[in-house]
């Protein structure tokens, strides 16, 4: 069955686009949308394309790093170079630097992620974003990780727990906590969340940092959320 396409447009200092969603939309001084001259852009520095009912942004620059954010709410990402993102609100707000010149860009959804395929809803004790649902124990272990980030105790991921510390914060043994993120990890992965798997070693703090990073700006936990810390859920749930 074919995507129902969600109307998307660039506005840049007085001007505006319309998106098409038949093919990657690239922005840069060789792209489909070129701000201006400025010889430290890059050709193609953002990248926006309709995928699995989604929009989505990648940062296809090498050096540049960008902030994506609602200007409407506190919520806000950085993406690194390679790093991509959904476009969830009805404006996001995308800066960026390059050389001495401040980009700021304005993305307009016609129907916002909220409301559409990437609505996040409750029932039954279990979080549906999309097409995908995360048990209320998987939203716990998202919790516990964001933690520091919801109370405001830092950014980055040098303040998301580790894997043990986050087990003790829920009581759970470690082998049920690692379970859990595996399965979260694999259904947010299958949904098109990048950043999320990798190999057997050497990938875990960057995992857990870009779970964090998802799920703080596309508001799948919130400060209200903490209360589930000091929930307890059977352990047959996955």
């Amino acid at each position: 069955m074919a995507q129902e396409i969600i109307p998307l447009t660039l506005f840049f200092e007085g001007e505006s686009v319309e998106v098409p969603s038949d093919a990657p939309f690239y922005i840069g001084r060789e792209g489909d949308f070129v701000p201006d001259e400025n010889p430290y852009l890059h050709r193609r520095a953002l990248e926006i394309v309709f995928a699995h009912g989604i929009w989505w942004l990648t940062n296809t620059g090498s050096h540049i790093s960008v902030t994506v954010s609602d200007p409407h709410t506190s919520a806000h990402t950085w993406l690194t170079p390679g790093a991509r993102t959904p476009l969830m609100f009805d404006e996001t707000m995308v800066s960026f630097t390059a050389g001495p010149w401040e980009y700021e860009m304005t993305i307009h959804n016609a129907v916002p992620l909220w409301q559409y395929g990437f609505s996040i809803s409750s029932q039954g004790g279990s979080t549906t974003i999309g097409a995908v649902t995360l048990t209320r124990s998987q939203k716990q272990l998202i919790v516990a990780l964001a933690e520091p980030a919801l109370r405001r105790e830092g950014t980055g991921s040098s303040v998301v727990p580790t894997n043990a510390a986050a087990a003790e914060r829920l009581g759970w043994a470690r082998t049920r906590f690692n379970r859990k993120l595996d399965n979260v990890c694999d259904k947010l992965d299958m949904l098109g969340v990048d950043g999320l798997h990798g190999g057997t070693t050497g990938h875990a703090t960057n995992r857990r940092a870009r779970l964090v990073e998802f799920a703080l700006s596309a508001g799948l936990v919130t400060p209200v959320d903490l209360l589930l810390l000091d929930e307890s859920v059977p352990d047959d749930e996955e």
